[in-house]
């Protein structure tokens, strides 16, 4: 397997990805997209949707094998959520 390598320094991945989701993809989704991972070659504009983002990734990669990937949880500020770590007192 071939290890990619980004193209682009990590804010203009960002602007990249997010500009293409606002302006193409987000106002096509579906109510019932919510939660579901998009995954974008910030390069093509191209893109994959589905609620297992591995599933998204390797969809995306068949396509473009050395796309440059953004991804986006539907409806979320974030990807994951990590979580919370409670502190133990003693």
């Amino acid at each position: 397997m071939v290890e990619l390598q980004p193209r682009y320094s990590k804010e203009e991945f960002a602007q990249r990805g997010d500009a293409i989701y606002e302006r193409d993809i987000r106002p096509r989704l579906q109510p019932e997209d919510k939660g579901k991972f998009v995954l974008i070659d910030i390069e093509t504009g191209a893109y994959e949707i589905d609620a297992n983002e591995l599933v998204a990734s390797d969809r995306l990669l068949a396509r473009y094998p050395e796309a440059q990937v953004w991804m986006v949880r539907v409806g979320s500020r974030y990807v994951h959520r990590l979580p919370r770590h409670q502190l133990m007192l003693r």
